[in-house]
C-alpha cells in the first residue's frame, strides 16, 4: 500500500482538506490536460501555429499530454485518501440533489449545504473523467489510423474534435471559479482551509471533521469504523 509523507500539524484553526497524495493527483491531471488543451489549440488554430512552426513536435506533445491524462489517478488508486474522495465524488447525495436545484435557480452561492465536493465538483468530474476515457479512445484511433476503418476515424475526428471544445470550454469555467476563491486555491497548494471557509463553503464536511478525531492514516482517510458514511464501503 502506497502512503504519501506524513505532513506536520497546523493550525487549529485549519482543517485538512487534502493530502499530499489528492494534491499530487489533482496537480499532475491538471498539467496534462492544459499541456493537452494549449497543443490542441496550436495545432487547430493557424495564427497560433505559426508561432510554434514545429507542428511534428506539437503533434507529439499532444499525443502523449492525452494518453497520459488517466495515469496520475490510476497511481493514486493506491493511497486510500485518493480512494476516499472518488468515493464521495461517486456518490450523489440527498443534499446535492437540493444543492444542484439552488445552484441552477439562485446562482452557487445560494445553493446551501455541501459535503467535502458540491454537487456541481462531482458533476465536473464525472463528466471530465468519463470524456477523458472518451478523448483517449478516439485519440488512439487517430494516432494510429491504419488499425481503423475510414468511416470509424471519420467518426472518432468528430466526437474528439468537439468534445475538445466542450472540456477546453469546462476547464476554462473550472479556472475561472478557482480565481475567484483564493482559500479552495490555498487548499489545494497546501493541503489545509480555514475551518470558517470550510463551515461557509462546505458545512456538511466541516461538522463531519469537527466530529471525528484526526486519522492516523498519513493518506488522510479515516478507518471504516470511522469513516462517515459516505466514505464506508
Amino acid at each position: 500500500m502506497l502512503r504519501p509523507r506524513t505532513e506536520p500539524a497546523r493550525h487549529p484553526d485549519e482543517l485538512r482538506r487534502f493530502t499530499v497524495a489528492e494534491r499530487w493527483v489533482h496537480r499532475t491531471t491538471a498539467t496534462l490536460m492544459i499541456v493537452a488543451i494549449l497543443s490542441a489549440a496550436f495545432l487547430y488554430l493557424p495564427q497560433l501555429a505559426e508561432l510554434v512552426g514545429r507542428r511534428r513536435l506539437l503533434v507529439t506533445v499532444h499525443e502523449w499530454s492525452g494518453v497520459l491524462l488517466p495515469l496520475p489517478l490510476a497511481v493514486g488508486l493506491g493511497f486510500r485518501s485518493v480512494r476516499a474522495d472518488i468515493r464521495r465524488l461517486n456518490r450523489f447525495r440527498p443534499e446535492d440533489r437540493g444543492w444542484a436545484w439552488r445552484a441552477v435557480r439562485h446562482g452557487t452561492r445560494h445553493a446551501g449545504p455541501a459535503g467535502k465536493f458540491n454537487a456541481g465538483q462531482k458533476l465536473y468530474a464525472a463528466f471530465v473523467a468519463g470524456a477523458t476515457l472518451v478523448m483517449v479512445g478516439t485519440g488512439l484511433v487517430l494516432w494510429f489510423p491504419h488499425l481503423a476503418a475510414l468511416d470509424v476515424r471519420t467518426g472518432a475526428t468528430f466526437v474528439h474534435d468537439w468534445l475538445a471544445l466542450v472540456i477546453g470550454i469546462l476547464v476554462l469555467g473550472h479556472l475561472r471559479m478557482a480565481f475567484k476563491d483564493p482559500e479552495a486555491r490555498h487548499g489545494m497548494r497546501t493541503g489545509w482551509v480555514g475551518r470558517s471557509w470550510a463551515k461557509r463553503e462546505h458545512p456538511l464536511w466541516a461538522r463531519e471533521q469537527s466530529a471525528e478525531p484526526e486519522p492516523a492514516d498519513p493518506g488522510g482517510a479515516a478507518s471504516p469504523e470511522t469513516a462517515p458514511p459516505d466514505e464506508r464501503n
